[in-house]
């Protein structure tokens, strides 16, 4: 239970007043997947999950809604009292990561977390990552180094993927690499550095983003994971494959919300006439980050070593007649496609 160290599940709680947005910064400052709301009294009301806020996007909701309509009014608690195998059995029992300490007064505690209980689920799920690009948006740290391998934080990009696929139960990766791709085979070998397995598909020619994926041989059994070798994230892959699997989809798409303010006045026209006035309004949309879950029989709509990009696929695939979804993120996220972008990565430390 996290009780001892009141920095870290303080940073968890916010007003039942907060914002959608609100909710989302304590999220990431936090990095423990929970939030934990109270009222003017600092008296427990409820909890808000990662799942929470991606049900409230789903249904329209925006950055400046209330958390009203996400609280979790009726979360488990425990008492300070109770046995950590009891806390272990509760949450087994109910499917969830996190339960708050409440006492008699409704004050907040304490905090447990399943990944403080119960080891992370091993994953058999293949996590493919597409390192073959020349990264000539990232000149000069590409001149000599293959763009998955620039340095963030002291290490490589790729590392920073595949610990953070670790924590979440992943053990076998696959990169399909092109340029400078002696260079990675010579540093990640076959993976007993950092514990896990690591294979090769090379690309004899540029594939874009999904074609590398026809040279999977043997083609995996279960859904996979496929990430950009350049985007850097602290989401939980074990969790948008859930999402996949859940909703019985072909392909899922990791999507994040992007806003952008019109910095005039909008004047709305029909004809000549003026019909009204929206004052700097705000124009929201999902954009692709880059991160994917794939069925196996997605690889038969593939021609063998032909250039693809995900976006044709998907559309391929929703031609002929299959599901493809998208999953919202909020969580850290940064495509590293400029020098700017990794000093902001390396500034801000988001791994």
């Amino acid at each position: 239970m996290i009780n001892n160290n009141k920095e870290i599940w303080r940073k968890t709680i916010i007003s039942t007043k907060a914002t959608l947005q609100e909710a989302i910064t304590n999220l990431n400052n936090s990095s423990l997947k929970i939030i934990m709301v109270v009222n003017e009294k600092s008296e427990f009301k409820g909890t808000i999950s990662d799942g929470d806020i991606r049900r409230g996007i789903l249904k329209g909701l925006n950055l400046n809604s209330s958390i009203s309509e996400i609280i979790q009014y009726d979360a488990i608690v425990v008492p300070p009292e109770i046995k950590r195998h009891t806390v272990m059995q509760l949450m087994k029992m109910n499917k969830i990561y996190h339960v708050p300490v409440v006492n008699e007064n409704l004050k907040i505690i304490g905090l447990y977390l399943w990944e403080e209980i119960i080891p992370p689920i091993s994953r058999p799920n293949l996590m493919v990552v597409m390192a073959g690009g020349k990264g000539t948006r990232l000149l000069p740290h590409t001149q000599n180094c293959p763009k998955p391998m620039v340095p963030v934080s002291g290490k490589p990009m790729l590392e920073h993927i595949i610990e953070r696929a670790k924590l979440n139960g992943f053990s076998h990766f696959i990169f399909a690499i092109h340029h400078l791709s002696q260079m990675i085979k010579d540093h990640f070998g076959n993976g007993d550095s950092m514990d896990v397995r690591i294979d090769y598909i090379s690309e004899k020619s540029p594939l874009g983003t999904a074609g590398g994926l026809s040279l999977l041989n043997p083609k995996p059994k279960l859904p996979f994971i496929v990430t950009n070798g350049d985007v850097l994230t602290d989401i939980r892959y074990g969790e948008i494959l859930d999402f996949h699997n859940h909703h019985s989809s072909s392909a899922t798409m990791a999507v994040r919300i992007h806003e952008w303010q019109h910095p005039y006045g909008v004047v709305r026209m029909k004809g000549v006439d003026i019909v009204g006035f929206d004052e700097k309004p705000i124009a929201r949309s999902h954009i692709n980050a880059g991160i994917y879950v794939l069925s196996p029989e997605v690889l038969n709509e593939m021609e063998m070593e032909t250039h693809c990009n995900m976006p044709a696929l998907f559309e391929r695939l929703q031609l002929n007649g299959k599901r493809t979804i998208g999953y919202p993120i909020h969580e850290h996220w940064i495509d590293l496609g400029h020098p700017e972008d990794l000093v902001k990565a390396n500034r801000e430390k988001i791994i």
